[in-house]
């Protein structure tokens, strides 16, 4: 099919696609935080025991992830795919609280987390495919700016009810939540979306710049390998998450220790303060990624971790700890707009981008389960500043493979121009990123 104007879109798709990310939030992101203080504070789990079960569950993860964005670009009843996932992750919810043993709890957050796969690829795809590459980005933003605001709506209705009937209700709140964004899923016109563009076909640009209609045919699967800025986006990626996945539950599980009664709602004061920050980092990237590029807006995301990192070990004050958190609005943020649009950029014209997103998020994945048992072991035998140090460490090798390593993957208009100031984003050619398999 022809795609209409990039800027088009119906209303209702696009209230369809707002009211998705807003109640999707909490669900693309798990039980996460809450799970752990759940675990330390009601079960009596030690931290290592913790950080296991955790990592179990976002294997499940990462196992599930590269098929989940292969399937979202395989079917055309993305919509579908989604919902089911939503019905997933609520039942997973609902049933927790009656667990107490490792073997149910490992398997319950594992069936959630596999489930929730299909999210972001298929948040992302069914976005390009009803916007099209030129409006994309502030598409993205846009999202993501929902999706925060979401979450932020979230963890302050679960500090609330967490403080008057306790942390098990967060769980029960997280499966309304999932409930409620069926509604949103569903809203989204099925006709709205275009799915050859959803998956990155259509319109690959030539050396110079120009449209090169290419069909429906996707490239093989090598490309994901042949394409070496992928892989190098991938390796700093594991090492970002290695870095900050664990850093907001050793927060909760220092703040819980303090204050066992208050513990949760601190939990989700620091979820609230990052949220609310993200929604303008996610406004920027959607305002300014195409004129100032990717790679200093995600380097400046990755940079705030090993700082975050050596500030938690300066103070246990309450206070201190929830604002350091602030922080993380800024990093994730960043990262959480401009995965996709990265993404996009190097599988434009391969019909290979959900199973890209898919690949990315398992390295991803790889990264964050691999954080929450090293924290958990590092915090048993050295304590939580050495941990809180560790990871710092680690995101500043990140840092520097991705500075080093990374190329951008949108030529900044003076490199074409000759420094003119255009508002038509200057896009890198994409047979300079990746070979076309």
């Amino acid at each position: 099919m022809t795609h209409q104007s990039p800027t088009a879109g119906s209303t209702r798709a696009n209230v369809g696609l707002d009211a998705a990310n807003f109640f999707l939030a909490d669900v693309r992101d798990g039980l996460g935080p809450y799970l752990a203080i759940y675990l330390l504070t009601i079960q009596k789990w030690d931290e290592a025991s913790i950080g296991v079960v955790m990592s179990i569950a976002t294997a499940a993860g990462i196992v599930a992830q590269t098929p989940a964005g292969g399937l979202i670009d395989a079917t055309r009843a993305k919509r579908a795919v989604m919902a089911a996932a939503a019905i997933a992750v609520t039942a997973a919810s609902l049933l927790l609280p009656l667990f107490s043993r490792f073997i149910p709890v490992a398997a319950s957050q594992a069936a959630a987390h596999a489930a929730a796969a299909v999210f972001g690829p298929g948040i992302a795809a069914v976005s390009l495919g009803i916007v099209g590459h030129a409006a994309f980005t502030r598409r993205i933003g846009r999202n993501e700016s929902f999706n925060h605001a979401g979450n932020a709506f979230a963890a302050t209705a679960a500090g609330v009810t967490a403080y008057l009937w306790g942390p098990s209700v967060v769980f029960y709140l997280l499966a309304i939540v999932s409930a409620a964004s069926l509604l949103g899923i569903l809203i989204i016109p099925g006709r709205a979306i275009d799915n050859e563009l959803a998956r990155g076909l259509h319109d690959r640009l030539d050396e110079q710049d120009n449209p090169v209609p290419d069909g429906d045919t996707p490239s093989g699967l090598r490309v994901l390998l042949a394409c070496r800025p992928l892989m190098i986006f991938a390796a700093a990626v594991v090492l970002f998450h290695l870095a900050n996945a664990a850093m907001l539950p050793l927060v909760g599980q220092k703040l819980a220790l303090q204050d066992k009664n208050l513990g949760t709602t601190l939990m989700s004061a620091c979820i609230v303060a990052a949220q609310i920050v993200m929604v303008p980092m996610a406004m920027l990237v959607g305002a300014r990624a195409d004129r100032w590029g990717r790679k200093p807006l995600f380097l400046a995301g990755f940079l705030i971790l090993p700082l975050r990192g050596c500030l938690y070990t300066l103070s246990d004050n309450q206070f201190w700890l929830v604002a350091v958190q602030t922080l993380d609005g800024v990093g994730a943020g960043l990262f959480g707009a401009l995965f996709p649009i990265i993404v996009a950029d190097l599988m434009r014209g391969t019909g290979r981008y959900n199973v890209a997103q898919g690949a990315i998020l398992t390295a991803q994945g790889i990264g964050a389960a691999l954080s929450t048992t090293l924290a958990g072991v590092v915090v048993v035998h050295a304590g939580y500043s050495a941990a809180f140090l560790t990871l710092a460490a680690v995101a500043l090798a990140g840092a520097l493979v991705f500075f080093f390593g990374m190329p951008e993957t949108l030529v900044h208009p003076s490199d074409k121009s000759g420094g003119g100031q255009s508002e038509e984003p200057a896009r890198a050619s994409t047979a300079a990123l990746h070979p076309i398999a």
